[in-house]
């Protein structure tokens, strides 16, 4: 935004350092944090030159003007909440530190965000990535199809899958224990599909233990955390999906987890014990997924209803 360079304005750029010296030293911001600081503020510098004024002495129509340039120019309201955001945080370290007596931004008005819909596979893409699972006999593929089936079948979160100890399979039903955020322990169940694919891992598991040595974790390796990292399991979806003709980038972990969800719902699942599968403290964040399939419920009627048009 904004044709003319920013003045020549060395206060500004100490308030800058100083800002971001501040988030590097107290909030442990990241060198990619900072710089995305630090381009967000020259942008907003840029804006302000249009108006003769510095990031000093901006005013809070200069704020508003400056979102109501961002809207006009088409960008997201994500990126601009994003914007405003890092604005918020510049004044409100200034006035803290008395550089400043006001807050340009305290009465700004972020941009309304829509809550993103969680990206899910349909039935038959994820019909294909278990026929290519299943397809791999040996025991790395024997190790794919348990991982592929149990995270379909219980929606675990990924962290929860490979840091499963062995003792969390239940020996009396087919259900695991999961223990998932700040600890909270609940109960998953499976069904059939992955009881099975776990009956032929379990008795090739020890070829997978680092060294021979014994270890607690459902899927061991040699990796330094003793089981299966999350990257790895990512790879292999990436490679099931090319293998099932489904576009790799459609195809994560968490996708996995929000398919269980979905599917579970359009097949007249309640919302209740789906929030309980999925370890979600607030009823609210399973509700998501009742908004998925009420936008593929109208996609239906409008391409298939003769008066939808």
């Amino acid at each position: 935004m904004g044709s003319r360079r920013p003045p020549a304005t060395p206060d500004d750029d100490r308030l800058v350092e100083r800002f971001l010296e501040m988030m590097a030293a107290e909030r442990g911001a990241g060198r990619h944090t900072l710089a995305a600081y630090g381009t967000d503020l020259a942008r907003f510098r840029a804006f302000l030159a249009d108006l003769d004024l510095t990031l000093g002495r901006a005013s809070a129509t200069a704020v508003g003007a400056w979102l109501g340039a961002l809207a006009a120019a088409g960008v997201s309201p994500r990126t601009s909440a994003r914007r405003l955001s890092c604005l918020r945080q510049f004044y409100r370290f200034l006035c803290a530190e008395r550089l400043r007596a006001d807050d340009p931004t305290a009465g700004a008005q972020g941009p309304r965000r829509g809550r993103a819909l969680p990206k899910v596979l349909d039935e038959a893409s994820i019909d294909g990535l278990l026929a290519a699972a299943r397809a791999r006999t040996d025991a790395k593929g024997t190790r794919a199809r348990a991982l592929v089936e149990l995270l379909y079948a219980t929606g675990l979160r990924i962290s929860e899958l490979v840091g499963l100890p062995l003792s969390g399979l239940r020996p009396d039903i087919p259900a695991v224990i999961v223990h998932g955020k700040r600890g909270k322990e609940r109960l998953v169940p499976y069904g059939g599909a992955a009881a099975a694919a776990l009956d032929a891992y379990l008795p090739l598991r020890e070829r997978f233990l680092a060294g021979g040595r014994p270890s607690p974790w459902l899927f061991p390796s040699r990796a330094r955390a003793g089981h299966l990292t999350r990257q790895n399991v990512a790879v292999l979806l990436k490679d099931l999906a090319r293998d099932a003709g489904v576009a790799p980038r459609l195809v994560s972990p968490h996708v996995l987890r929000h398919a269980f969800a979905s599917h579970l719902l359009a097949h007249g699942a309640d919302l209740r014990s789906v929030q309980q599968m999925l370890g979600h403290a607030d009823i609210a964040t399973t509700q998501i997924y009742t908004h998925v399939q009420s936008d593929r419920l109208s996609a239906t009627l409008a391409r298939h209803h003769p008066l939808a048009g």
